[in-house]
């Protein structure tokens, strides 16, 4: 029987990715790793010209990557760098686009029974998906933006931003310059951690500055979308007309509420202050200029990277990081 991928994985005691990339000559291999890969094919009196393309084949798929929300322009830009860096490593990345409301366990079990990828990226999720689901999931996963310190699946880590703190620190922001009719356009809890977790953060900031808190008045929910957060907009300013200021849960909210604004007659930051949160590429380049609480992008597709094929290569174990967020100013709030 010919030897496959997986057993000289198995003898020289590496992934089934660093075996792969030995057999196609890429450089991203440690002179450790090539050496006794190497050595295991010579010992069997293998011929890598004959043999390398029928060991790929037997590979698993590469890196699948599930991508929650179809209209996520924070996600847009982290997958550019995803897509970017698990090339670099010599995997294959397979990207998949499911609705906001999906169940994103379910789409990777089903990814894994077809395509057999050798890890998964999970950017957005409901954690009760993974509470209820994951333990069927064998191979290495990662939560991008969201932490599952507290699952305690062993196969599974997470990069993550402190969205509760950021979410606090956006209202609190506008709660000091005055402002304090301040309207929320919020994600839909049940089905998303981020819109719960910055949920929280925003109940703390009018909590702690004792400020009284009317959710039916107050908050209107939205999809991660333009025209939900121009719909959600428009209820806010339908239900309470003494609103100044408002923080939306996503850039792309925020846009969408800049123009319901704009269509009511009103003028932003003049008559009503809009603060967003990821901190997307196109928050700079609108007018005005969106105040937003900014993710760092590049660090969390590198971690989730390195993390993720730290599992599958040399099996670590699950880790959890916070990764930093900074206020980024610019001409959508205004002082009153």
């Amino acid at each position: 029987m010919a030897m496959t991928i997986k057993d000289i994985a198995r003898l020289s005691g590496y992934g089934v990715g660093t075996v792969s990339r030995v057999l196609n000559g890429s450089a991203n291999v440690s002179d450790a790793a090539r050496e006794k890969i190497e050595a295991v094919v010579r010992e069997h009196n293998f011929d890598l010209n004959t043999n390398a393309k029928h060991l790929r084949q037997q590979a698993p798929s590469g890196i699948a990557v599930i991508v929650k929300g179809t209209q996520n322009m924070l996600f847009a830009a982290l997958m550019v760098q995803l897509q970017g860096m698990i090339r670099e490593k010599g995997y294959a990345c397979l990207v998949y686009y499911i609705d906001e409301e999906d169940n994103e366990v379910q789409q990777a079990l089903r990814i894994c029974r077809e395509r057999h990828p050798q890890g998964v990226l999970f950017l957005g999720s409901s954690l009760n998906a993974f509470r209820q689901d994951f333990t069927k999931i064998g191979i290495p996963c990662v939560l991008v933006t969201n932490s599952a310190r507290d699952l305690g699946f062993e196969n599974l880590s997470s990069v993550s931003t402190d969205d509760a703190a950021g979410a606090q620190m956006a209202v609190e922001h506008l709660i000091e310059l005055g402002h304090r009719n301040i309207g929320i356009l919020s994600g839909k809890t049940e089905t998303s951690n981020a819109a719960f977790t910055r949920f929280m953060g925003c109940c703390r900031a009018f909590e702690a500055h004792g400020l009284p808190f009317d959710r039916v008045k107050q908050v209107a929910s939205a999809r991660f979308t333009l025209e939900s957060g121009y719909g959600a907009m428009t209820e806010l300013l339908q239900k309470n007309e003494k609103l100044t200021a408002v923080f939306a849960m996503s850039d792309v909210m925020a846009l969408g509420a800049i123009r319901a604004i704009h269509d009511r007659g009103l003028r932003v930051p003049e008559d009503i202050s809009v603060i967003g949160y990821d901190g997307i590429p196109m928050a700079g380049f609108v007018t005005p200029k969106l105040t937003t609480v900014c993710q760092d992008r590049e660090k969390i597709a590198r971690r989730c990277v390195e993390i993720l094929l730290g599992s599958i290569e040399e099996k670590k174990k699950a880790i959890h990081e916070v990764t930093p967020f900074v206020l980024l100013q610019g001409e959508s709030v205004r002082k009153i």
